[in-house]
């Protein structure tokens, strides 16, 4: 087979891999374990990697179950969850592909899940690692504390609402902060939200201890409660406090509902379904995966329609944040600040969701290589536990399941302006204090821009979170 692979740098299209790869059918006749696959260059393994994939989600879609099992066994010669970038990110897109398959068979499903143990030190770590090593939290942490800095200026009795209190860093920035306004600190209230008592715990015992010391009046009231279940009366509001609400990575999941099974057919269906179909030949060349990935989707696969900014977006209904919303906006907030992944994984079919879901994680993986070595085992429990497991939700699970419906800045801009807020533009000192933030990375892969009054945080082109502040429009 070597021959037929071209050399680095030649500029040659004409034995491109991907010309070879279009003439291997995904047939057990094949057998197994392929060793040719061995022989691949990382990146003409990246591309076939892509390649397999697609046209294994494509088998999973059309119900194809013995093509999709072959199209695995290949993509398990290849991935690894150690290995460089791309063959990390197929680990975890194979893993989730084939517990979609397996749900089919509940049984067999809940028997192979059922002695997994989700440890909340474990979660606490790999959340305190993720906030650490990559900086779009941080970022968003320094222009939300801002927007509720200047919203509260002048005010005596200040009460924020944390719908993620799981960082006390954040909070420990804004005491230290309000300490030091001109006027003296308001008697300050903080009701975190929570899933894991454990999480409420610390977090308590890190802000009290840390108001004593500034001398600030401080009171936290935890409340156990995972989002969708939260109860708006625990809250406790009181009149005369200016209120401000924190949602970090929140929302999103209230756009879960039982919409059911979807089994629209996939608008790639037809392509590639058989193995043979490809991409027309394309010249590598090295590059981040985001890069390998635009050069793969751009011949032949597209990402799906309402990412495009020329398309009129269409918001898909949810009860349940309306009802939020409107809660929300019945406590009349002087300040509303919501950050959010700026991807689109709410499509309604598994390929549009795939495609989508390639293109961001594969940024996150590449920011995490940029920052982290492969043996780092930090930086494997961030991916299995964190990405892989975000993943897993986008890919495998549907309906009331799926909790992962990250959305793009402009449908949240409709959603909110829908249940009645309206934009308070971010400051231009908290995006400087943000974009000083970002230039401590020392990593110039990282860039920041100002969209609408909002930010996006992005891995070079592909913007990642989006940050937005609001308040009520009377």
């Amino acid at each position: 087979m070597a021959p037929m692979f071209q050399d680095e740098g030649s500029s040659s299209a004409t034995s491109s891999p991907l010309q070879c790869f279009s003439m291997i059918s995904l047939s057990p006749s094949l057998g197994s374990p392929y060793p040719w696959l061995k022989e691949l260059k990382s990146e003409d393994r990246g591309l076939y990697l892509i390649h397999l994939l697609l046209t294994c989600a494509n088998h999973v879609a059309t119900g194809s179950l013995e093509n999709a099992n072959v199209a695995l066994e290949q993509i398990s010669q290849l991935a690894a969850a150690d290995g460089d970038t791309m063959q990390r990110i197929a680990a975890y897109f194979t893993e989730a592909l084939a517990d979609r398959i397996l749900k089919a068979w509940p049984g067999l499903h809940r028997a192979l899940n059922s002695t997994k143990i989700s440890l909340v030190s474990d979660e606490i770590l790999v959340r305190k690692v993720f906030f650490e090593m990559l900086p779009f939290l941080k970022v968003a942490f320094v222009l939300t504390n801002q927007a509720i800095m200047e919203a509260m200026e002048g005010e005596k009795m200040v009460h924020i609402i944390d719908l993620n209190a799981a960082e006390p860093v954040q909070w420990i920035t804004l005491l230290q902060v309000l300490s030091a306004r001109p006027e003296g600190p308001p008697h300050l209230r903080i009701t975190g939200v929570h899933q894991q008592k454990e999480v409420l715990d610390q977090m308590a015992h890190r802000l009290t201890e840390e108001a004593e010391k500034l001398d600030i009046p401080f009171q936290f009231c935890p409340i156990i409660s995972k989002l969708e279940n939260l109860d708006m009366d625990k809250l406790r509001v009181k009149t005369g406090e200016a209120l401000a609400i924190s949602s970090v990575l929140q929302l999103h999941s209230l756009l879960a509902s039982d919409d059911g099974l979807l089994k629209k057919k996939s608008p790639l269906a037809s392509r590639g379904s058989n193995g043979n179909h490809l991409p027309r030949a394309l010249q590598m060349s090295q590059g981040t995966l985001g890069e390998l990935l635009e050069k793969e989707m751009g011949n032949g696969y597209s990402p799906s329609p309402d990412s495009t900014s020329s398309s009129p977006l269409s918001l898909t209904p949810s009860a349940k944040l309306d009802s939020f919303l409107n809660a929300f906006w019945g406590l009349t907030p002087k300040v509303m600040v919501i950050t959010e992944q700026d991807s689109n994984h709410n499509g309604s079919t598994l390929m549009e969701r795939l495609l989508e879901s390639l293109y961001s994680y594969a940024a996150l993986f590449d920011c995490l290589e940029s920052t982290m070595s492969r043996t780092s085992l930090e930086r494997l429990k961030v991916e299995k536990m964190l990405f892989g497991e975000e993943i897993k939700n986008i890919i495998a699970c549907e309906g009331s399941e799926r909790t992962e419906r990250h959305e793009k800045l402009e449908k949240w801009i409709q959603r909110l302006d829908l249940a009645g807020f309206g934009n308070v533009p971010l400051s231009y000192y908290g995006m400087l204090q943000a974009k000083r933030m970002l230039q401590s990375y020392g990593c110039d892969g990282y860039r920041m821009r100002e969209e609408n009054g909002c930010v996006l945080i992005s891995w070079q082109d592909r913007p990642l979170f989006s940050v937005s502040a609001w308040r009520c429009r009377k």
